[in-house]
Formats: structure tokens, C-alpha cells, sequence
């Protein structure tokens, strides 16, 4: 499996995009096929604050329901509400249109610090 080189990961499979000040969070590819089919993605409001290594959130699927977790402390920006009426954009395009949230980050310094794509994959076995 590949995941694109231009993020940054945690090995609970949450994917994080840098653009400026502002970073973009989903969920792997592997993580979605692990899932299988998404039901539910449980997101924060705009405006509310959260930590690094903290759960921001739930994905709810037919198998189970896990927490979204970020590698970041800021202010989200942005959810994807189109995910309200289709969470299945997880499942078929995780890297693009199944994104979840954008947060203003407070240091993007720590996006640094996640995982590149080659040590994810060494890490998560795939």
C-alpha cells in the first residue's frame, strides 16, 4: 500500500496535511478498509480547541467505533460537513475528499514531529 509523502502520520492512522499555518487530518487508507464501511464521523465545532495526542472525535463504522486522534494543538478552522450525508468519502477517497477537519496549528512545528509516510509504514506494518 502507498501513502502520499507529502503528510505526516500517526501510527493510530491519522494522516496530517501542512499548508502555511493550517493542517488537514483524516484517516489512512488502511484504517478505512480496516473500518470497512464508514456510518458515522463524529467531529468537533468550529472554534473549539484541541490538544496533540488527544482524540478530537469518532469514526463509526459497521465493525466499530474508534477515536480520531491529532498530532497537532490548535483551533479547528474547518470540518467537512459534507461528511454529515456521505461518510462513505472515507472509505473511497481518504486522502482527498473524505478529510475530516482543518486546525489553525499553535506550533507547526510539531507536525514535524509525526511520522513521515516511509516510518508509518514501517511502523504499521504495511
Amino acid at each position: 500500500m502507498s501513502v502520499p509523502q507529502d503528510r505526516r502520520y500517526l501510527q493510530s492512522h491519522e494522516w496530517h496535511q501542512l499548508n502555511g499555518d493550517v493542517v488537514t487530518i483524516g484517516i489512512t487508507q488502511t484504517a478505512a478498509d480496516e473500518l470497512t464501511d464508514i456510518t458515522y464521523v463524529k467531529l468537533p465545532a468550529i472554534g473549539a480547541k484541541i490538544a496533540a495526542n488527544s482524540p478530537f472525535g469518532e469514526v463509526e463504522s459497521v465493525k466499530a467505533t474508534s477515536d480520531l486522534y491529532s498530532g497537532v494543538s490548535g483551533t479547528v478552522v474547518a470540518i467537512n460537513a459534507e461528511l454529515n450525508a456521505n461518510p462513505g468519502l472515507v472509505n473511497t477517497d481518504p486522502f482527498g475528499k473524505g478529510w475530516m477537519i482543518k486546525v489553525k496549528v499553535t506550533d507547526a512545528g510539531q507536525v514535524d514531529k509525526l511520522l513521515s509516510a516511509d516510518d508509518y509504514l514501517k511502523k504499521t506494518g504495511h
